[in-house]
């Protein structure tokens, strides 16, 4: 090469890094430091030549990820949308706002430059981090020259090999990130949203801090590493210890005591073990039938990975995995061990085990021993054994620089390396060698044995501190003993077996499941679950739905992995993952009940007006029409009564709610008093409230509502999600299913119908439960308990009512439309004959009408008006005021939140009118009959 100088914009992962990269490269000398655009990160230039080029160097860093992965604006709101559309939302990455300083440098020094470097972490998510820089860079230098260095140590020979051997990114490896962090992030968002809008305001978690900001957080490694501690913990809560007897015989001579255990173990019937007992006693002549002789060898440990550094931490030290991270990437970054963040257990053949003995040979703890390791005299050395993982990025951890201990070190810092290399020294050294003597007794036919171990030679335990080999090779487990709670060392070995997270990520899943009060660790380093985190996992179990198990979370990490080898595609992982865990969420969804059931075991119920609201808020029916900004909800609205002097009513907590207090369930507002109740109507409501007041009230005898996966085939635009209703059977016409599957989109006779004849209640209280306080002038409820719902009488049941008898059981079935046998009335707009149907209103009860079977028209009139010659009329062409938002509501996404025009008898709580129909009391456009502030009058 050679020739001009060009320049390098070299770009490290943190600004500590950078430093070490720039001072090792120019060797300190003509090394110049400015500063860029964001304080932190700053610019080193110096002189350097790659492979003969001349080469004017810039190094600097990012902070990590440079960018984030975010839904559009539209679904990153809580209430924006229905969780499940997170799994098909669109997302983008983009640089956040305190990044923006960095992306700035990057762009400018790039603008300038011929070559690219990146000094990522060399691990998958240092690579994703390295396209993330090349994205911003290339987007204002296209012709830049990207390489890639490689380096596992902030130490000369590495930094200065990995930049004149320079290689090519790894699309893969970024790719594999890519797919993680959209999996994560729709999966996570979708069911975190789901828990958290369901039970949080439903429950008093009382035991949980400031539980009104409580996020029920769902990540699909952090939910099954609690399943871990939870089902370690129902394990210990169903055993049940059963008594056992054995018979154990010592014996005593000059050299010590020497204890014999019985050959049959445990025996659990103790009639049994009496009599053998006794026929011991009676023949205590022991004879020695057996002695034999064994070489044991305890192998040293596999080279350390950061799995069993996070264990080895744990057990040794009591250092939480968390805090071991933090302290190994101090270690690394300050130059005195190689990568910490590493699944490898193999060193591989070229590195220079012998150099790296030789530093520490002047150590005053393991200096001598490191001489004697290469002393070949001495024959202790042994090549390392291979834990048979390599993750093709780093090698094993191991120390890069001597120390005896620094002066900014913690205690943390100086346990922490000295582990890494007692670990190191050991892994080249001959295992130790141990004689071992089984001796087996007689004892009136009844068998016994014992053995003991005598060291010949320690080898790597001289320097491996934290091991030994005295006493029994196993544990003294007895039946009947409950198995421990799981430690840390325990979890990381479950996750790790199972391939729950990346030995980078373990550490922060274990953290986010105590942040998030699913899990306690007690000073014995050992994890129980809390109630809140039982009773998430007891709810998803009792679905049937493992999703607190591994299974799910290992295949898509076997997925992830197979992207980075190149053997399988981003899109192809992040569709069938995507595609799995949406139907569970869905069935998750439809089962909920589970989760209210499991959490009803640990807590009381709440009283807060906002859990059923948020009960319902992820009940996504369709986009809101008047507004076009939010979904509209399915809803169940609590009501508060009132009264103030003489008068009683309802009025519904929205327009109570900054005055009254439903926890508490009283409350006042201007001297009025409010008590809460939660008897109100099902509605379908928009998320905009109160800026947007659109909403959609549903029949009044309904009882029961719940949002399906079922989309309307006719209804557009869509989707619009069909709700599965149950209604009161008294309260509605015979021969209608209590059962039904019904779309609010307006193309629903059956809804229409009910509404019709039996009113929305949306202005009054619900059937029989309205306020009963005692008034001589104020407002009473004309239902009373007990009487037929059509023509108000006591005596006979509903289905018998007189009224009704006259009309066919065909007739009902279609919405009780029948002609009458001495009038017929035609359509006045299309012709077509009409139908005689019967009010169920509380000021029209039992009065007859007809309407157009058309859904396209919308002709009225009263059957006695027909009699009187007053005749009927079309409502068509006379629809009363309406709003802009109305009149606009056919445009863009507007008719996703209303109605069908002229098919809907839905009413608006805005006010205004949603069809060509008018009040059938007062004509009065902006209102049904139902809703007739005159209706009393």
């Amino acid at each position: 090469m050679g020739g001009r100088t060009i320049n390098v914009l070299n770009v490290a992962e943190k600004p500590s890094v950078a430093k070490s990269v720039a001072t090792i490269l120019s060797r300190n000398q003509g090394l110049r430091i400015r500063e860029g655009r964001s304080r932190y990160n700053k610019i080193f230039e110096f002189s350097y030549s790659i492979r003969g080029q001349p080469c004017h160097m810039l190094v600097t860093s990012v902070t990590g990820h440079l960018m984030e992965l975010e839904f559009d604006e539209r679904y990153r709101k809580w209430h924006s949308c229905d969780p499940a559309e997170l799994y098909h939302a669109p997302v983008r990455k983009y640089v956040p706002e305190d990044k923006k300083d960095i992306r700035r440098t990057l762009e400018e020094e790039a603008r300038r430059c011929q070559w690219l470097v990146l000094w990522l972490d060399c691990d998958r998510e240092g690579e994703n981090i390295a396209f993330e820089v090349i994205e911003v860079c290339a987007a204002v230098n296209r012709h830049l020259i990207l390489k890639r260095a490689r380096f596992s140590a902030l130490i000369d020979r590495e930094i200065h090999e990995a930049v004149q051997n320079l290689v090519e990114p790894n699309q893969w490896f970024a790719d594999a990130v890519d797919a993680r962090q959209e999996i994560d992030l729709r999966i996570g968002a979708s069911f975190t949203r789901f828990q958290t809008m369901l039970l949080r305001d439903a429950f008093a978690m009382d035991s949980v801090t400031d539980d009104k900001n409580l996020v029920l957080s769902y990540g699909p490694c952090q939910f099954p590493t609690l399943g871990f501690i939870v089902e370690r913990y129902w394990e210990i809560q169903s055993h049940e210890p059963e008594e056992f007897w054995t018979i154990n015989c010592s014996h005593r001579s000059d050299e010590g005591l020497a204890t014999f255990n019985w050959m049959r173990g445990n025996m659990f019937d103790y009639t049994s073990a009496v009599i053998i007992y006794e026929m011991c006693v009676e023949e205590p002549t022991a004879t020695v039938t057996n002695v034999r002789h064994h070489e044991r060898l305890k192998y040293p440990p596999h080279p350390l990975n950061t799995i069993e550094l996070e264990k080895r931490a744990s057990r040794y030290f009591r250092m939480s995995s968390e805090q071991t991270m933090k302290v190994a990437e101090e270690l690394y970054q300050a130059g005195f061990i190689s990568y910490p963040r590493t699944e490898t257990d193999t060193f591989p053949s070229r590195t220079d085990l012998h150099t790296i003995v030789e530093e520490q040979q002047g150590h005053p703890d393991w200096g001598s021993y490191a001489q004697r390791l290469l002393d070949s005299g001495a024959g202790l050395w042994r090549n390392p054994s291979s834990g048979g993982h390599d993750d093709k990025a780093h090698p094993p951890i191991q120390p890069t620089k001597f120390s005896t201990g620094e002066s900014g070190w913690r205690e943390e810092h100086w346990k922490l390396y000295e582990l890494v290399v007692r670990h190191f020294l050991a892994c080249v050294s001959q295992p130790a060698v141990g004689a071992e003597t089984i001796i087996e007794l007689d004892i009136a036919g009844e068998l016994f044995s014992a053995s003991g171990r005598v060291i010949l030679a320690k080898n790597y335990l001289d320097v491996y501190r934290f091991e030994s080999w005295g006493g029994s090779m196993i544990p003294p487990y007895v039946v009947g003993q409950q198995p421990p709670l799981l430690s840390e060392a325990d979890l990381l070995s479950c996750m790790d077996k199972e391939g729950i997270g990346t030995d980078a990520t373990m550490h922060d899943h274990i953290k986010k499941l105590l942040d998030r009060f699913y899990a306690t660790k007690d000073t014995n380093m050992r994890f129980t679950p809390t109630n809140l985190g039982e009773s998430l996992v007891m709810g998803y179990d009792d679905m049937g739905y493992k999703l607190w198990k591994p299974y799910l979370r290992a295949v898509m990490e076997r997925d992830m992995k197979a992207v980075s080898e190149g053997a399988k595609s981003k899109a192809e992982v992040l569709a069938s993952s995507l595609q799995q865990m949406k139907a569970c969420f869905l069935d998750a969804r439809l089962n909920k009940v589970k989760l209210f059931e499991a959490m009803e075991v640990f807590f009381e119920r709440s009283n807060r007006s906002g859990g059923d609201e948020q009960h319902v808020a992820g009940e996504v029916v369709r986009r809101c029409g008047l507004c076009q900004e939010e979904d509209m909800v399915l809803k169940r609205k609590p009501v508060i009564s009132f009264t103030r002097s003489n008068y009683v009513g309802i009025v519904y907590p929205s327009f109570l709610k900054c005055y009254c207090n439903p926890a508490e369930e009283t409350g006042s507002f201007n001297g009025i008093s409010c008590h809460f109740k939660k008897d109100g109507n099902f509605m379908v409501g928009c998320l905009g409230f109160p800026q947007c007041r659109n909403a959609i009230w549903l029949p009044g005898p309904v009882s029961e509502a719940a949002v399906t996966t079922n989309i309307c085939n006719i209804c557009t635009p869509g989707p619009v999600y069909k709700i599965q209703f149950k209604f009161r059977l008294l309260e509605i016409p015979p021969n209608y299913n209590a059962n039904h599957l019904g779309c609010i989109g307006g193309c629903d006779e059956t809804l229409i119908q009910l509404i019709e004849i039996c009113g929305t209640g949306s202005r009054m209280p619900a059937r029989g439960r309205g306020p009963t306080a005692p008034s001589s002038n104020g407002y009473q409820s004309n239902t009373r308990q007990g009487s037929c719902i059509y023509c108000q009488e006591t005596g006979h049941s509903s289905s018998g009512c007189p009224s009704q008898l006259s009309v066919s059981r065909n007739a009902r079935s279609r919405g009780m439309n029948h002609h009458n046998e001495g009038t017929s009335v035609s359509c006045s707009t299309c012709g077509t004959p009409c139908a005689l149907r019967t009010a169920n209103t509380a000021n029209n009860r039992g009065r007859k009408f007809y309407s157009c079977p058309s859904r396209d028209c919308n002709f009225f009139v009263w059957e006695d008006s027909v009699n009187n010659g007053t005749g009927g009329s079309s409502l068509g062409s006379n629809t009363g005021r309406t709003s802009n938002a109305s009149r606009n509501s056919g445009r863009g996404r507007g008719n996703r939140g209303g109605l069908h025009a002229a098919a809907t008898a839905f009413v608006s709580a805005t006010g205004d009118p949603v069809s060509g129909r008018r009040c059938f009391v007062c004509g009065d456009p902006s209102h049904f009959a139902n809703g007739c502030p005159n209706r009393g009058t």
